[in-house]
């Protein structure tokens, strides 16, 4: 993405110096958020492989199919989970004179892998469902139930972890809808074991699966068009344009913005640039405390990196598309 932008005065380099030092704090605070988090994603990778090396164990010596596909399912999400731990260790990263950005968008497009993964994993969950309704075969319930039940704990355990902070990121919005995930599947084969063992209905269990995987499939779909949007550089969703033009035109001082763009750097941090049209008699004084207080409000809307360009009410800007 290129973004020209001249009139870059003095004052307009202190401004982004004091702005740098305004973000020292905002980083700071983000890093005992991902402090936590680090600490969920290693857990939760840890049980669930755990669980999976012993689903397959389980599910081979009874010959059960439906925890030897749980137990893949579980895979798949272990390594979403490890991208995810990746693609936070990678925003520590410095930027350099290659990413100047450093490498926060991989992020974005680890959330859009992740949600791919998932799409997957129900297609094969729905295969599997489709082709035991067909053919279904005689398993002990019992030991389904159980190994399920494990499954139910570990996962909304660690699930809970990342609770709390999981409208702050789309990784950790997506672990948490992963191991969400996980846990209700495990209730079906719980459910479906414990019907199988007492009635001897095998084919309630492909039937369960399926409605399970039509559940998976809605959040994930969201999860798709989220990632997406922000991989495509689109405005984030919870940021209306309607509500920065308007708060630009609150400061005392700003006649006019135009000229927008907001776009997300990683999946918890958004950056501007936007012109702003100052009234004819404005001072770079007075230009400083607009642009002060501008960025003030925009921070306060989960905007991080924020870069204005001003002009006076009598001249033309240069950009063809100055009108958008």
């Amino acid at each position: 993405m290129e973004h020209n932008h001249s009139h870059h005065t003095d004052e307009h380099h202190h401004e982004d110096h004091h702005d740098h030092e305004h973000h020292h704090e905002h980083h700071h605070d983000h890093s005992v958020v991902l402090t936590s988090v680090n600490t969920a994603f290693i857990v939760g990778i840890t049980l669930n492989f755990l669980f999976a090396a012993i689903e397959i164990v389980v599910g081979l010596f009874i010959h059960s199919l439906s925890l030897l596909s749980d137990a893949g399912h579980n895979l798949a999400d272990v390594g979403a989970l490890a991208l995810s731990l990746l693609a936070f260790r990678l925003l520590k990263v410095k930027s350099n004179e290659q990413y100047t950005y450093g490498y926060r968008k991989t992020s974005i497009l680890v959330a859009l892998f992740n949600a791919m993964v998932l799409l997957v994993s129900i297609g094969a969950i729905v295969y599997e469902a489709a082709h035991r309704l067909l053919n279904p075969e005689s398993i002990s319930g019992t030991t389904v139930a159980i190994v399920a039940g494990i499954g139910i704990i570990i996962n909304t355990v660690t699930a809970l972890m990342f609770l709390r902070d999981k409208e702050k990121d789309l990784n950790i919005k997506s672990a948490y809808l992963h191991l969400m995930g996980d846990a209700v599947v495990s209730l079906v084969l719980v459910i479906g074991g414990i019907v199988m063992f007492y009635t001897n209905w095998f084919w309630i269990d492909s039937l369960l699966s399926i409605v399970v995987a039509t559940v998976i499939f809605l959040s994930t779909w969201r999860l798709l068009k989220d990632s997406l949007r922000l991989s495509l550089d689109g405005v984030p969703k919870n940021i209306q344009l309607a509500d920065i033009k308007a708060a630009a035109m609150n400061v005392q001082g700003v006649k006019d913005i135009h000229h927008i763009h907001i776009w997300a750097i990683s999946t918890t941090q958004n950056a501007l640039t936007a012109h702003l049209v100052l009234q004819q008699d404005t001072t770079a004084e007075e230009e400083q405390k607009i642009k002060h207080e501008l960025k003030h409000q925009l921070e306060r809307k989960n905007i991080h990196h924020i870069t204005l360009e001003t002009e006076r009410e009598n001249e033309t800007c240069e950009k063809i598309d100055c009108s958008n």
